[in-house]
């Protein structure tokens, strides 16, 4: 088992939920995250006052997947988060040990 940590641009979340939902993907964890990478924020006027934005918003996604299905799910993702602009946000993938659902104490591929 893998679990996918995507951090995407808020806008871009329910193509990505349809893509991976295509492929059969029912359960995700959707987290409103700030954070800056390459991107290193914008300057905005409030007021009449210009201030530097750092942390810009982004959303999380964790998806903890059988091995078979990660490589599609990476791909579902990176297609339908991908705008071509600086910012679209990265994936990561980290291996999973084990998992327990708790209501029926099924465990590994079954509980997910």
């Amino acid at each position: 088992m893998k679990k996918i940590e995507a951090i995407i641009k808020p806008f871009k979340l329910e193509e990505v939920k349809e893509a991976l939902t295509a492929l059969g993907i029912e359960g995700m964890t959707v987290s409103e995250v700030k954070g800056f990478g390459r991107q290193k924020g914008h300057t905005e006027i409030y007021r009449g006052s210009e201030y530097t934005v750092d942390f810009l918003p982004k959303i999380k996604l964790e998806i903890v997947l059988p091995d078979a299905l990660v490589n599609p799910a990476v791909e579902a993702i990176v297609k339908g988060a991908r705008t071509g602009k600086i910012g679209d946000g990265k994936v990561f993938i980290l291996p999973i040990e084990n998992a327990v659902r708790i209501r029926t104490e099924e465990s590994g591929d079954k509980a997910v």
